[in-house]
């Protein structure tokens, strides 16, 4: 169950860099901030529940790798930030880091 509390993390870990982009580009800016403050804290207490059973080191580097995976992939259907090769070696790279953390759990 805690690799699932710490998928549900990292899926919420990509709420709040979301969040604040919606702040930054909507009339909306309260309501969005306030969007981004809950995911963060929901974010939190997910990584919590999953590091009872799952080392920190690895828990962290799984949950930073998703959100990090997630927003990427936001930023570039929804904001239409850059595609490029460096970045998505960049992305990848990391994402392999994650996945060798995993398999050595």
């Amino acid at each position: 169950m805690s690799w699932v509390y710490l998928v549900i993390a990292a899926l919420f870990e990509m709420g709040w860099p979301f969040g604040m982009k919606m702040a930054s580009v909507t009339g909306a800016k309260v309501l969005w901030l306030i969007f981004a403050i809950v995911a963060m804290g929901l974010s939190g207490y997910f990584l919590y529940l999953a590091q009872k059973q799952i080392p920190i080191g690895t828990a962290y580097a799984v949950w930073t790798g998703i959100g990090m995976l997630g927003t990427f992939f936001v930023g570039i259907t929804l904001f239409h930030d850059a595609v490029n090769v460096a970045r998505f070696v960049g992305v990848f790279l990391i994402l392999a880091g994650v996945i060798i953390l995993k398999l050595c759990h």
